[in-house]
């Protein structure tokens, strides 16, 4: 077990990863919902996992638009996976939830002067719906969530192994394992439904073993071993998940899918819409804007 070679900073962090291991199944998805979502078919009305992971890739656009943390992504996608597993929402709808799941996690994780202005926001993402549809689906969602917003995330076990890690091995292994480049890893296992079936910490600790095993640090993949049993993560189970996250980002950094943050993502807004946005947006990104003739 890890806790028989840990130093007194490890001892902390690993009283910190009991806490959110007893909490993670409280902030999970329902199964059975996302069961539903994995084996619906494309219509004009039915939410599929297509349409899903296309929603969370526009979130991730929005994030990387204003610059916010990844951590507010990964909030963001769990409500959104939260609601759509309890909710049966049809596709029309599907923007609202989402720019809603956003914005609620915005306001939670980022600093207050950097919160954007819910007629900005909706102009930035380019729906119709008002500013009252957007606070109306917001209150459904608190509703149905029984207002539990601040959860355990993905990102979170992500950071908190990255820390453990930290304290348990030498300052040379250290920079083998980037907390930037498995955050982008994370972002792009988050586009993909299927994999928020995984518990958060099963997740995170695949995608620093995949890290670990790509960088060959022998050191490295027995500490995440001893995660991995620390956690009480079945062996089999551990493997099972590797492979679904080894695929995603696979996928990811073939020829035919850019790199998850490999550029970072822009909107292109029209120059009536960048013309109506406050001031201070345009230090966040460069915003290429689309010609228009009419008034």
């Amino acid at each position: 077990m890890i806790d028989t070679f840990a130093t007194n900073g490890t001892q902390e962090l690993l009283v910190q990863l009991n806490a959110l291991l007893e909490q993670e199944l409280q902030s999970q998805p329902k199964l059975s919902g996302l069961r539903i979502i994995e084996s619906a078919h494309d219509n004009r009305f039915q939410m599929t996992a297509r349409l899903r992971d296309f929603e969370v890739k526009d979130l991730l656009s929005l994030i990387q638009f204003f610059s916010f943390r990844t951590e507010t992504f990964s909030l963001a996608v769990n409500l959104l996976d939260r609601f759509l597993s309890k909710m049966k929402v049809e596709s029309k709808c599907l923007g609202c939830v989402g720019l809603s799941c956003f914005y609620l996690a915005v306001k939670v994780m980022e600093e207050e002067s950097n919160i954007p202005l819910a007629t900005d926001l909706i102009r930035i993402s380019q729906y119709r719906f008002t500013v009252s549809d957007l606070m109306r689906m917001e209150g459904i969602i608190l509703k149905k969530l029984h207002r539990k917003v601040k959860v355990t995330t993905a990102f979170q076990f992500l950071q908190l192994y990255c820390s453990i890690l930290g304290e348990s091995i030498n300052c040379e292994r250290k920079d083998n394992l980037k907390l930037d480049r498995l955050e982008a890893q994370l972002k792009a296992c988050h586009c993909r439904l299927i994999l928020s079936k995984a518990k958060p910490s099963v997740l995170a600790l695949s995608i620093m073993a995949l890290e670990a095993e790509e960088e060959k640090v022998p050191e490295l993949v027995e500490i995440i071993q001893c995660l991995r049993i620390h956690s009480k993560i079945n062996s089999s189970e551990f493997s099972f998940w590797k492979e679904l996250v080894s695929k995603c980002l696979s996928e990811y950094s073939s020829s035919k899918c850019s790199k998850p943050n490999g550029q970072k993502l822009k909107w292109i807004v029209s120059g009536r819409t960048a013309r109506q946005l406050k001031p201070s947006y345009y230090r966040i990104a460069h915003l290429p804007t689309i010609p228009e003739t009419s008034p």
